[in-house]
Order: C-alpha cells, then structure tokens, then sequence
C-alpha cells in the first residue's frame, strides 16, 4: 500500500498543525513531515529530535557529519540530498558537503574522528571497541559528545526508514544535490 503525502487538509488530526508549521518554517511542507504525518506520534517525534539534536554541543559542521554519515551508509535517497541542502545553508565547508555526500574521509582530524564514530556506531548497533572510544577522545570529544551522536541516530532512524518504507519523493528544492 503506497503512502500518502499529507497536506494539513488531509492529515490525520492530530497531525494538521504540525504539518502548518512545517509549511510556515520552510515555506512549503517537506516530503518526509507529509509522510510522517500519517502516524502523528511519530512526526512530532521526528521534529522533537530534529530540534534537540539541534541543541546538542555540535556545531554546524558536525551536526552535518553526523547526520551525513548516517544518511550515506544506510543509503537514504531522500535525506542525502536533502541534508546537502541544509549543509549549504548552515554554511558549512563545500569540501566538508563533498566528502560527506560521497562518503569519502574529512581533511579534518577531528571531523574524521566524529565520522568514523558515527559510523562504527551505526554499523556495529552501538558498540564500540576500547580503541575507537580512545581515539574519539583522543580527537576532543567526550562521553556527552558520544550520547549526542545517539541522539542524531534516533532521528535519522526514524527518516531514513520512513524514507525506505515509503519510497518519499525528494523534494523540488533538494532536487539538484541527487546522486
């Protein structure tokens, strides 16, 4: 069964004024919240993460490696593209948006360090070896940072599945960062 893609006239309910302020923060309703809003717990949960792990102790340039490298190594067509898009507007380094679009390693040491964290997070369902925890603090970070990067996989979790599940047309203004 195909999902919908929701309009705040079409909405469950509960979903109706999310979908509003989507419509009023980006000037038109992304894709993924149309989807989301067939389940409204769980686009109110997609955007309270979004926001929290907006306040964590990262900066731009490593909230983009973190939700990138995520993005990328669970192949997620919609938030590739559309993460590209925010790097571009939170300013972050073209070389950085490349290097994470294509999955290839950062100049950055430190930025390097949070991506292969990130990613050996992601591919090993959250465990670490001693080394990789030593090297991530090594690089700066500390355990926070580590709870952080969780927080950052509970949000793309929720996107990229949703994104794989309902197959979420990208939307017109991600359109030109398509693989």
């Amino acid at each position: 069964m195909a999902f919908n893609l929701h309009t705040p006239e079409t909405a469950p309910n509960a979903s109706k004024d999310q979908l509003i302020q989507s419509e009023k923060s980006f000037g038109w309703i992304p894709n993924l919240h149309a989807v989301l809003a067939e389940a409204p717990v769980v686009l109110e949960a997609y955007k309270s993460l979004h926001t929290l792990f907006q306040r964590s102790s990262f900066n731009n340039d490593e909230l983009t490696v973190v939700w990138q490298v995520i993005n990328y190594e669970n192949q997620c067509h919609y938030c590739l593209p559309a993460h590209t898009a925010i790097a571009h507007m939170m300013k972050v380094d073209q070389s950085i948006i490349d290097a994470l679009h294509t999955g290839q390693p950062l100049s950055d040491n430190k930025l390097d360090a949070l991506r292969n964290t990130t990613l050996a997070l992601v591919r090993n369902r959250g465990k670490l070896s001693q080394e990789e925890v030593q090297a991530f603090h090594d690089a700066g970070y500390g355990n926070q940072q580590l709870l952080e990067i969780l927080l950052g996989i509970a949000q793309k979790t929720i996107s990229n599945y949703t994104n794989h599940l309902a197959n979420t047309p990208v939307d017109e203004a991600f359109a030109e960062y398509q693989s």
